[in-house]
């Protein structure tokens, strides 16, 4: 004979609570031993969750079970989740007496308006909790991405926290850059044997192959080109000092030891600026200084748009842009237009072929038609001019045969008298006006 099934002392009622449910669900003549098996089992996974719910709430260092806790026992347990909105208002409880010894408790719920209910828009589903990785810096410079905070931001917030202005408030770096002892006293020597007139140039020379060779610099890169901007701006006047300057970059570029590619962007423009800048050198130098300066500083762009251009996308449109704008310009001076198109020269041939190429002859037009023009600075622009279409010549294809008078023809209707006539009188004219005509596709 079986034993009975024992009752379940609980607040579930298998004569009641486990009938009327059963009932609801559409089945009839529950046996009794059934309901009682299955206020047993309710019993047990009610504990169950109210255990797991407790864990949460003693986790989260409180004393007040909350809804939240049952839906993460709910979700630790592999079961699924009660759905509906989220209360911010504590539950009401109403008690109502059904007869004697008999009381009901219910929550007192609000009336709501179907047609509310309908039009409103559904709550957006909440994200899973995830982590992500991102560089807070990357060799000293924070990135510009969503995940990092903006110095505006970073200011706003810790003036909201403080009670203060933004103007009031001091914000820090995210990224603390200290420098030991021994680059402090490097850079400080470095920094006076380049400035003092007084230091030979065994002490320079000794001081720029450091820059080249030395290992442990990076640390120091950001200073140095922070120098190097500051020296050009004061010294516009300081030929020599133009010229040392660009040295100094032109060391840190060929250093094989450094990482200068996060600084790309402070380099561009201490070395645009003594491109095409407007007067460079006092009034008591010759020209020969200043185009030499602006030649170096071709030569430090070609460099750099070699090595970077690949990294950075928009460098060489961007430096296209403003060297074109330059050359285009017949109110800038001389010197500016003579560093713009030796840029365009140093960018590549593309360039060359497209942008110069198509503005040579009006631009021929104005500069041979200038009074202010002298014939020394005519001469520079001749000989730019002449490189940079000697750019365009396949150094296999250099020695070719005459010409004929066709093909002269086209090139100086292409480029105009005055840039023909120049170019006639070179040696290698022949393998210039092939290489043009063949880049226009006249031949």
């Amino acid at each position: 004979m079986s034993s009975p099934v024992k009752y379940s002392y609980t607040l579930w009622s298998p004569s009641d609570t486990v009938r009327d449910v059963a009932e609801s669900l559409g089945i009839v003549n529950l046996p009794e031993d059934v309901a009682k098996a299955l206020a047993m089992d309710i019993e047990y996974r009610i504990n169950e969750v109210l255990e797991q719910a407790t864990k949460f709430m003693r986790h989260s260092k409180r004393t007040n079970l909350t809804t939240a806790d049952i839906s993460h026992a709910f979700k630790a347990l592999n079961v699924e989740p009660l759905y509906g909105y989220d209360s911010s208002r504590p539950v009401r409880m109403r008690e109502a007496i059904l007869g004697p010894g008999q009381t009901l408790y219910y929550i007192d719920d609000d009336e709501v308006d179907f047609e509310k209910i309908i039009n409103m828009p559904l709550p957006k589903v909440p994200r899973e909790v995830s982590f992500t990785a991102h560089w807070l810096a990357i060799e000293g410079v924070q990135p510009a991405i969503p995940q990092n905070p903006l110095p505006a931001e970073s200011r706003t917030s810790m003036a909201a926290g403080s009670g203060s202005t933004p103007a009031e408030v001091e914000v820090k770096p995210l990224v603390k850059h200290a420098l030991s002892k021994e680059l402090q006293l490097y850079f400080e020597r470095v920094v006076a044997i380049l400035t003092e007139d007084s230091s030979n140039a065994t002490m320079k020379n000794a001081v720029l192959n450091s820059l080249a060779n030395d290992p442990g610099l990076h640390q120091l890169i950001p200073y140095f080109i922070q120098f190097v901007a500051e020296k050009i701006r004061l010294n516009l006047k300081d030929a020599s000092m133009l010229y040392l300057m660009l040295e100094v970059l032109h060391r840190l570029l060929t250093n094989p030891t450094i990482f200068i590619e996060p600084y790309i962007h402070s380099v561009m423009p201490p070395i645009l600026t003594l491109l095409v800048g407007k007067r460079l050198g006092s009034s008591q130098s010759s020209n020969e200084e200043h185009y030499k300066v602006r030649d170096f500083a071709a030569s430090l762009l070609q460099q750099v748009c070699t090595q970077y251009g690949d990294t950075y996308h928009t460098l060489k449109p961007r430096v296209t842009r403003t060297l074109l704008k330059a050359f285009m310009d017949s109110s800038k001076s001389i010197g500016t237009q003579y560093g713009a198109l030796s840029g365009l020269r140093a960018i590549g041939q593309e360039v060359v072929r497209v942008l110069v190429l198509g503005n040579l002859k009006d631009w021929a037009v104005v500069i041979s038609s200038a009074s202010s023009v002298t014939e020394e600075d005519k001469s520079r622009l001749g000989k730019a001019v002449l490189e940079a279409l000697r750019s365009l010549v396949d150094p296999e294809f250099a020695t070719i045969d005459e010409i004929s008078d066709a093909d002269k023809e086209k090139f100086t209707e292409y480029v105009g008298p005055e840039v023909a006539s120049l170019v006639f009188e070179v040696e290698d004219s022949e393998a210039i006006v092939k290489a043009v005509l063949d880049s226009q596709k006249f031949s």
